[in-house]
């Protein structure tokens, strides 16, 4: 393959659109709107030479990067391409009329791939003449700096895609991992006990924000704390993505929304791009104190993190990904700081399952039920 087009010049668009240029790609960036365009690519521009000011790139090859990149209004201009990326809104609908307008022009040899985050890759392959060479490529934010890619096929595509377009980001320099067509695919839904316990222990009150984030980043090695990551992905996107998941799963109690996050998103206090959010962002305002107590903070961190595991052996028991796939996506796609299915093995399986047990019995709330899974890897 040797030219791509990308729709959607937004953020995750424009940064796709460098990593194709970047790995020897001839590139199309098109987007309806001109403001987009002339948006994208000043900030391609100025990150560029922001990599060669601080000597991370030669000064030809950013020059010879952005050479790569044709901006377009045009979708008509995609018709050279062997490979187009939508990444547009989460709007399905949207989606498959994109497709739709896109496959109009291009070759019927060009591959037809879609960058969302959580939508059905088979519902939207289905709007299209040709689905069997239609699959889902999930970039992750910030495109030209994160490795993994979730490569997705629909049930309607060719056998051998995907494994050509594992090879394909391999070449530019990504790590794919396999993930079958469900919803949230792998690291979104894997994900959600990240935030979801966190949530349901400050509701019940059993610790505020601040100690739940201190307890996950000092006693777990976690980069950022559940609420802090809230806030810094913003509420309308992450509880989005919660309730969309909760949805997708016909209301599964796993993937419950919270009120407490609701209110937030309802107040238009989003997180850092408001200035408000579980925490108060103004400049004079004091950020509360964790209480730093260590059976506490062992509760907190042993309650998430097996909540996390059991979504990780789940996506392996209905065969979503395989287990390297799973441990490879939690750390490439998030910066988990373990695999979480190699987390769990050195904890021991029976103590991990020891955790969700005691839980569904305290609680005898479905979403803390033991994935068969960690069952068998425990010898119960």
């Amino acid at each position: 393959m040797k030219t791509t087009g990308v729709i959607g010049a937004g953020t995750m668009g424009s940064g796709i659109a460098q990593v194709a240029a970047a790995a020897g790609q001839q590139v199309v960036l098109a987007d309806v709107f001109p403001e987009a365009l002339q948006r994208a690519q000043h900030q391609l521009s100025k990150g560029l030479d922001s990599l060669v000011s601080k000597g991370k790139m030669e000064k030809e090859t950013a020059h010879q990067i952005m050479g790569r990149i044709r901006f377009t209004s045009n979708i008509g201009d995609l018709a050279p391409c062997d490979l187009v990326i939508e990444a547009i809104i989460e709007n399905p609908d949207l989606k498959k009329s994109t497709f739709q307008k896109a496959e109009a022009v291009v070759s019927g040899h060009c591959v037809l791939a879609s960058n969302t985050s959580s939508l059905s890759i088979t519902s939207i392959a289905a709007a299209c003449k040709k689905p069997e060479r239609f699959l889902g490529l999930h970039f992750f934010n910030p495109a030209q700096i994160m490795k993994l890619v979730e490569v997705i096929p629909a049930v309607q595509t060719e056998s051998a895609l995907a494994g050509k377009m594992q090879d394909l980001m391999r070449a530019w320099g990504k790590i794919p991992v396999l993930a079958k067509d469900t919803p949230a695919f792998i690291v979104n839904r894997v994900a959600r006990p990240f935030y979801g316990e966190a949530l349901r222990i400050y509701d019940e009150g059993l610790a505020g924000m601040a100690t739940i984030d201190w307890a996950m980043k000092s006693l777990a090695g976690f980069p950022m704390g559940p609420f802090e990551l809230m806030d810094f992905i913003g509420h309308d996107v992450n509880f989005t993505v919660t309730e969309t998941v909760f949805q997708a799963f016909y209301q599964d109690p796993r993937y419950m929304p919270s009120f407490s996050q609701k209110r937030l998103l309802e107040a238009g206090f989003l997180g850092r791009k408001t200035g408000r959010g579980f925490y108060d962002y103004a400049e004079n305002s004091a950020k509360p104190e964790p209480v730093q107590d260590e059976k506490l903070g062992l509760m907190i961190r042993n309650r998430i993190l097996c909540m996390l595991i059991n979504e990780a052996a789940e996506a392996v028991q209905y065969g979503i990904a395989s287990e390297t796939d799973v441990d490879l996506a939690m750390t490439k796609g998030v910066n988990y700081p373990k695999g979480l299915l190699a987390w769990a093995s050195e904890l021991g399986f029976e103590n991990v399952v020891k955790e969700l047990d005691d839980l569904f019995h305290f609680y005898h709330d479905p979403r803390y039920r033991c994935s068969g899974w960690l069952r068998r890897k425990a010898g119960k």
